[in-house]
C-alpha cells in the first residue's frame, strides 16, 4: 500500500435530533395551538395576545433556523501512514486544514472534574482541538479510535 493512501477518514458533524420533517411538524403544531389560543383571547377582547402568540412562533422559528445553520459546520479527520489531516469547514464555507506527521502526533483527552472533555491533537508545537461540537462520550470514543487508527497506519508505513 502507498504510504500516502488514506487509511482512515472520519467526518464529524454536530448532532441534530430533530429532522427537517420533524421541524415542519413541530412548527405546524405550534402554529395551530398558538392560533387557536390566540383566537380565544381575541374573542374575549384581549386582541393584543394574538400578536404576541405570533411573535412567539417567529422567535421559535428563528431559534431553530439558527440551530440548523450551525449544522453546516463539520470537521474531517484523515489518517495516512505519513500524515494526519484535520480539516475544518466553518459556517461561512471557509476551510482550514492542519497537517500533522502521523508518527509524531499525540492525542490528548483532557477530562474536567465535571466530566467535560476536550480532545486535542499536538505535534511539534502545533495543537488543534477536535470535535468541540461532539458530546463527551463521542470525544472519548473518537480518541480511542484515532489512537488505534494511527497504530494501524504506522504499521502500514
Amino acid at each position: 500500500m502507498d504510504a500516502g493512501t488514506v487509511t482512515f477518514r472520519a467526518i464529524l458533524t454536530p448532532n441534530r435530533s430533530l429532522s427537517p420533517l420533524g421541524f415542519i411538524l413541530l412548527m405546524s403544531i405550534l402554529c395551530v395551538i398558538s392560533f387557536t389560543i390566540g383566537v380565544v383571547f381575541l374573542m374575549m377582547g384581549a386582541w393584543p395576545v394574538l400578536g404576541f402568540f405570533g411573535l412567539d412562533i417567529l422567535l421559535i422559528y428563528w431559534a431553530f433556523r439558527w440551530n440548523y445553520r450551525s449544522a453546516r459546520e463539520f470537521e474531517t479527520v484523515e489518517i495516512s501512514p505519513k500524515s494526519l489531516t484535520l480539516t475544518r469547514n466553518a459556517l461561512d464555507g471557509s476551510m482550514d486544514s492542519i497537517d500533522f506527521q502521523t508518527y509524531w502526533v499525540r492525542i490528548f483527552l483532557d477530562e474536567e472534574p465535571s466530566g467535560r472533555t476536550h480532545l486535542r491533537l499536538r505535534s511539534h508545537g502545533n495543537e488543534a482541538k477536535v470535535g468541540r461540537f461532539l458530546s463527551d462520550d463521542e470525544r472519548r470514543s473518537l480518541a480511542g479510535v484515532l489512537q488505534e487508527e494511527i497504530r494501524i497506519a504506522l504499521r502500514i508505513a
